[in-house]
């Protein structure tokens, strides 16, 4: 979903920004004034104007995360008017522009909020804890080689696309902003498919699935209760079903786990 484009009239707006000094401090949400904005400007280009005036006033200015600003890798994690990533589907923070606000609107910005993600300075979290996930998977063992030679492998185009669909997630953690239960199942559940849809995935595929949850929980992330707002909020449209092949996966890797240790005794 994108906005309208056709609108070139500047507009002002009142942002509402979450400001915290770290972690252990009280943070308070302080009001900045955003004057004649070009409608094509970017969300982030807006915050650069604010901070630019802020700066301009000796004062500190707003905190926020952001590398590519291209909807790619997941860094410009908002959440905006009460939705990560602001008001659009399938767009990150960066990719969400002023015009898809109205001139006199009050714009509330803060960060993520997830006991994983402890707030480092205003807008900014940290999501080391995803990375801890990803970790806990492992490596692929299986060396496909050149490119024709991972090309020779014959793969399922159904299976192919799904492992690229589940590939597409950026790790911003907007699945778990708008989870009620800051769950990261939807994250686990895509990294976990894009390799157990593949060949290449399976000698670790048990291994990998019993130890990624296992570190999701050790973290403190929350179960899913299938309400899907995650993939109502992630910027890649990743589908929930994503969640119901990590469980399938994690509950006959569990069993096999089981007679495994049973069968050694």
């Amino acid at each position: 979903m994108v906005a309208d484009t056709s609108s070139t009239k500047n507009i002002s707006v009142t942002l509402r920004v979450w400001r915290q000094n770290g972690p252990s401090v009280e943070g308070k949400f302080v009001d900045y004034k955003a004057t004649d904005l070009n409608p094509n400007m970017s969300f982030l280009e807006m915050l650069d104007v604010v901070n630019d005036e802020i700066e301009r006033k000796g004062e500190e200015p707003i905190a926020f995360a952001h590398d590519c600003r291209e909807g790619i890798c997941g860094t410009c994690s908002l959440v905006i008017d009460g939705k990560p990533h602001g008001p659009h589907e399938g767009v990150a923070s960066c990719q969400t522009y002023v015009r898809s606000f109205k001139d006199g609107d009050v714009i509330v910005v803060e960060p993520y909020r997830a006991k994983p993600f402890p707030v480092q300075k205003d807008l900014i979290t940290d999501r080391a804890a995803f990375d801890q996930i990803q970790q806990a998977g492992g490596f692929v063992s299986v060396r496909t080689g050149s490119a024709c030679d991972a090309n020779a492998i014959p793969i399922p185009k159904e299976d192919a696309d799904l492992a690229m669909d589940a590939a597409a997630c950026i790790g911003c953690g907007a699945c778990v902003a708008a989870c009620k239960n800051a769950s990261a199942m939807l994250f686990v559940g895509a990294k976990v498919s894009q390799y157990a849809l593949l060949p290449q995935g399976q000698p670790e595929r048990d291994k990998r699935v019993l130890n990624m949850v296992a570190k999701m929980d050790e973290l403190g992330f929350g179960n899913c209760t299938n309400q899907y707002e995650c993939s109502a909020a992630c910027p890649k449209t990743i589908s929930h079903d994503f969640i119901a092949r990590m469980n399938s996966d994690y509950l006959k890797a569990s069993f096999r786990s089981a007679f495994t240790a049973k069968s050694s005794v």
